[in-house]
């Protein structure tokens, strides 16, 4: 019969958050520093900081970089809340495929194909919807209440790249941000006042 041997297999990898992240994760912690506090995440409905302020969304991530229990995985997930008459702003997660589940709320949830068709539903308490990995999708508030949404990625840490975010937080030169996205200078920049950007 065959025995396990302790030493060689882990039967799991979290991160250690003073390593440097690469594409596989952090580097595992010293198993003799592992407790079950590394495994848990309190008061995970209550959003522990304000995802796009702009948008009136709120949201608590659990990635390896606040979640190393996750680290290794092959998954994560998030909590946010979207007030009434606003929306999450258009983005993706080049890493990661993303499923939904709605907790409470209605929204519009959808994502553009590469091929630039839409697909979009409306959703509300016990919906769930897939996002696949690096294409565009969003969500809007349509209903009369907060929504409440709790999503899970495939990945302990799938990235996120906004559109609109991306070029108007940036230090990208309006001109060329005029000529990359075929906007107009005033446009450029209202919306990089707007964000932060510069230049």
């Amino acid at each position: 019969m065959r025995t396990r041997n302790s030493a060689a297999v882990q039967d799991f990898c979290v991160g250690d958050l003073t390593g440097q992240e690469n594409p596989a994760g952090y580097p595992c912690k010293n198993i003799s520093k592992v407790t079950a506090s590394d495994f848990y995440f309190p008061d995970f409905f209550t959003p522990h900081i304000t995802f796009a302020p702009r948008f009136n969304v709120s949201a608590t991530y659990g990635f390896t970089n606040n979640f190393p229990g996750v680290n290794g995985l092959g998954l994560s997930m998030v909590y946010f809340a979207i007030e009434v008459n606003s929306s999450v702003p258009s983005h993706a997660h080049p890493r990661a495929n993303e499923v939904i589940i709605m907790l409470q709320g209605t929204i519009l949830a959808g994502f553009i194909s590469s091929d630039n068709k839409p697909y979009y539903k409306i959703l509300q308490k016990g919906d769930v919807f897939i996002f696949p990995q690096d294409l565009l999708h969003f969500e809007v508030n349509v209903g009369n209440t907060t929504a409440k949404i709790l999503a899970g990625f495939e990945g302990s840490s799938p990235g996120i790249q906004g559109t609109t975010m991306s070029w108007a937080s940036s230090d990208l030169s309006s001109e060329i941000i005029e000529k990359v996205f075929q906007l107009d200078q005033d446009v450029v920049e209202k919306v990089k006042e707007m964000f932060g950007g510069t230049n």
